[in-house]
């Protein structure tokens, strides 16, 4: 688990940072958009009800010394379910390689997109800003295949790939509403740059 950080205010909650979860063996990330300021207790109920409800309990997380992952909370709840916690030394952070190489992805991903500007326009006039594209890039990175494992990691996870829109596109369609095509050109253009930058 990680940060990316220094990004605009996002969402209607303004988010300013991503923690970035990633499972090792699957390669299944999760973009989980917080506020820096979050208290430890944020990022626990965050991660208990956004990344363990889908993962179940972990057996070893691997983070920065950031203090919300050392905190006495952090520490002792993971202590409870058995948890082991591996923390990366400052001067080290390639200890936790696979969050790092992640978080690069994520950035890139962001940047192509959004240059990290408050919002773009895309060539239909659709406006997004960060927060809105990340469920679209995380799924676009779950269904491309991974160097590593040269499966996609939406595969190693289900056994299965979902159904994309891209999939299932009705191609002939000649009065589609102007919303609905630009939904279409921003899930291609997130898969496209997730296939680059995996």
């Amino acid at each position: 688990m990680d940060w990316v950080t220094a990004l605009p205010p996002g969402g209607d909650k303004s988010y300013n940072v991503c923690l970035v979860s990633v499972d090792r063996y699957r390669k299944t990330p999760m973009f989980l958009p917080c506020h820096k300021d979050d208290t430890a207790m944020d990022t626990v109920i965050m991660t208990w009800n956004k990344v363990i409800r889908n993962t179940g309990i972990f057996q070893n997380i691997i983070s920065d010394r950031d203090p919300k992952f050392t905190s006495a909370l952090w520490t002792n709840l993971h202590n409870l379910f058995g948890t082991k916690l591996s923390f990366s030394p400052a001067y080290h952070p390639q200890t936790d390689s696979l969050a790092e190489r992640m978080i690069q992805t994520l950035e890139d991903m962001i940047r192509i997109f959004c240059a990290y500007g408050v919002e773009f326009k895309d060539s239909d006039g659709f406006t997004h800003d960060w927060c809105t594209l990340i469920p679209s890039l995380e799924l676009a990175y779950k269904t491309s295949i991974h160097s590593s494992t040269g499966k996609a990691p939406a595969m190693l996870e289900k056994g299965w790939n979902p159904r994309l829109p891209y999939d299932t596109l009705k191609k002939d369609l000649v009065d589609i509403h102007p919303i609905a095509s630009s939904f279409k050109s921003m899930l291609d253009k997130a898969r496209h740059h997730a296939n680059r930058c995996m």
